[in-house]
């Protein structure tokens, strides 16, 4: 299958407490993403602290296309982060490991800085990942490359079932590439010497 014939990005289906909804290039998600992009916590990492404008062009260019989808993500009914869906395939990150047709990535903003550091990320994290693996049944691995610098969010992401696979160079930033496989990997077996029992049943 070329990179031509995977289509966009999906919603992720999530459960209650949490919803998704593609985000609007107007109105009131217009000005929301746009304030949480300028919110000090937010811009030290993503460095997309844009005018309005420049937001209005940003959604509107990724609802257009099908290489990534703007998402706002609800918790209890209330917006609490900006998601970035995508389809690793058609992003740089494609050039940095050895990326499948499906797999799918995510930027992750959570745009409230009190909800941060209180194990609420790595729940979104969680249902995320799950979420798109349930939206798109082709889809064995969600991706996520969070700026090394970032180590809270590299944390959560791990926490969340993510499996860290080292360090990767992008334009703008060294970052962890993290992987949430469909399946769980499994462990390493330990080495065997002479004076290790068999294993059971064997």
């Amino acid at each position: 299958m070329s990179r031509i014939e995977v289509g966009p990005p999906p919603l992720p289906r999530l459960d209650e407490p949490w919803a998704a909804r593609w985000a609007r290039a107007e109105g009131p998600d217009l000005d929301l993403v746009h304030d949480w992009m300028n919110r000090e916590h937010v811009a030290a990492f993503w460095h997309q602290d844009w005018p309005r404008r420049r937001w209005q062009e940003e959604l509107a260019g990724q609802l257009a296309g099908d290489h990534s989808r703007p998402v706002l993500l609800l918790h209890e009914g209330r917006p609490l982060a900006y998601l970035e869906i995508y389809r690793a395939i058609r992003d740089r990150l494609a050039a940095c490991y050895p990326a499948r047709t499906h797999d799918l990535g995510v930027h992750v903003a959570i745009g409230d800085r009190l909800a941060t550091g209180r194990g609420l990320g790595r729940a979104l994290l969680r249902a995320v990942a799950l979420g798109l693996l349930r939206a798109d049944p082709a889809c064995e691995r969600v991706v996520a490359e969070p700026d090394v610098a970032n180590g809270p969010s590299v944390r959560a992401f791990v926490a969340a079932g993510f499996v860290d696979h080292g360090e990767i160079s992008l334009p703008d930033k060294t970052a962890a590439l993290l992987i949430h496989p469909r399946r769980a990997e499994p462990p390493a077996e330990p080495e065997r010497t002479a004076e290790s029992p068999p294993p059971p049943g064997g």
